[in-house]
């Protein structure tokens, strides 16, 4: 269950939630979390070559839709310090190469504490320690519908299938690759037209809307986790 309701005075809320803890939900053995709607979250975006995703993040950002800010941008890639700086955020190069675990600790030490991590066509697998160590949930954009075409290279895949809809799904990351609980998909219709470029570009409009809704429903506090699956308010 998730409710909404016009908050008390803040010198009543901590008495109020610690009555609640207390007469309702402990009886009744109940997991609950208060969360205050105008708190604005910290949110760290990694993002690889492609910038569709990262660019649109940003720009919701910049016209206060997103409701959280931006702490950080780290990419394995130089390629968007200048779009990054010049809405002056932080931008952070921080290369992959044979040493990952390395890589992957200069990056946690830039991100430093957030209360999400988008991966915005990062494209790269993060280790299980990494997203230990984190101490944040991660959202991840796959320009594919899942469970369909995991892993690199979909579209061409989807072409040679001669698949009739292509779309994005985006899903908490977890250690197992692509398999975290799905937070948000879409499809659109393709034929026999489209060539893989095409598909490509099709795609890239769904995948910033995905990434776009299941952030913004996370941010509300619209996401509840029931084991493997989500449930969306």
């Amino acid at each position: 269950m998730r409710m909404a309701f016009e908050p008390a005075p803040a010198a009543e809320r901590e008495g109020l939630y610690r009555r609640f803890a207390e007469e309702i939900a402990g009886p009744l053995r109940m997991e609950h979390r208060f969360a205050e709607s105008d708190e604005r979250r910290r949110l760290a975006i990694m993002v690889s070559r492609e910038d569709h995703c990262l660019s649109d993040l940003l720009w919701r950002w910049r016209s206060g839709e997103l409701g959280a800010e931006v702490v950080a941008v780290v990419s394995n890639h130089p390629d968007h310090a200048d779009q990054v700086s010049s809405l002056g955020l932080p931008f952070h190069h921080v290369p992959v190469g044979e040493d990952k675990g390395s890589a992957e600790a200069r990056a946690l030490e830039l991100i430093g504490e957030v209360d999400l991590l988008v991966l915005a066509r990062y494209m790269q697998v993060l280790s299980a320690g990494f997203l230990r160590r984190i101490g944040a949930p991660a959202i991840n954009i796959h320009h594919s519908f899942l469970p369909a075409f995991v892993g690199a290279d979909p579209y061409a895949r989807a072409h040679e299938r001669g698949v009739k809809l292509i779309g994005a799904t985006a899903h908490y990351v977890t250690e197992e690759l692509d398999a975290g609980p799905i937070i948000d998909q879409d499809v659109t219709r393709v034929s026999h037209r489209d060539e893989i470029d095409d598909l490509m570009r099709i795609g890239r409009d769904i995948e910033r809307l995905v990434l776009a809704r299941a952030v913004q429903a996370h941010l509300d506090d619209r996401v509840l986790l029931d084991g493997d699956r989500t449930i969306v308010f």
